[in-house]
């Protein structure tokens, strides 16, 4: 028997499913521009103390001492961080926010490198709540060039400890005891440490979408 209301209901639905399709393919997500980070070629990069928005004092210690390694992974030369702080240091800079608000083209003066890397912690250390606890760290960067003082890109990236899920098998009570433990354990050491290598790894690989382009050390220089 034909039911003039479902057919109209199936025709309206195959519209908006058509109309749908349509504005897809009319705006498709668009990509980072790489031009300038092409045509700039930085071979080295001076990774600058993360300015901390997070209360954990010891977050942009942290950060900074798991920023060098994908950097280096990824083809460039990277400059020493014990070099880089103590120059600062023996120039009265200690404080990042004034570090970072430095002249791109002085520190290019004084460290030679082809650009710099900023980065920001937003978030930085473990939430409790009744029945668990989750360690979150959220950092973002842009790379700079101290040649010209342009901006070739800018990442982000959070991690958590509970990506793998926290489910106990002892229900409640389980749950209880695992969250006292994780308390005693996270407050007994920096548990955000780990996590914040994991967010910084991240937004750092190269060769992932939206991330850095690989430098000249790598033999995947100029293939992404």
């Amino acid at each position: 028997m034909h039911n003039p209301l479902m057919a109209r209901v199936l025709k309206c639905a195959a519209a908006l499913a058509v109309s749908a399709w349509l504005v897809g393919c009319a705006a498709p997500q668009q990509g980072k521009d790489y031009s300038a980070f092409r045509a700039a070629k930085p071979a080295s990069i001076l990774v600058l103390p993360p300015v901390n928005d997070a209360p954990e004092v010891q977050a942009s210690a942290s950060v900074l001492s798991q920023a060098t390694l994908p950097l280096a992974e990824a083809g460039y030369y990277v400059m020493p961080v014990t070099l880089m702080s103590e120059t600062f240091r023996q120039n009265g800079l200690e404080i990042a926010s004034d570090i970072q608000d430095v002249a791109p083209a002085k520190l290019k003066q004084i460290f030679g490198s082809d650009a710099a890397l900023y980065i920001r912690i937003t978030r930085y250390g473990t939430s409790y709540q009744v029945i668990q606890s989750a360690t979150v760290v959220s950092v973002e960067a842009r790379l700079v060039d101290l040649r010209t003082g342009d901006q070739l890109w800018d990442g982000r990236a959070s991690a958590s400890n509970q990506e793998g899920g926290n489910n106990s098998g002892g229900g409640l009570v389980g749950m209880l005891v695992t969250a006292l433990v994780n308390q005693i354990i996270n407050s007994a050491t920096d548990a955000a440490h780990p996590v914040a290598g994991l967010a910084t790894n991240r937004m750092l690989a190269a060769g992932t979408p939206n991330g850095l382009l690989y430098g000249p050390r790598s033999p995947l220089y100029g293939k992404n």
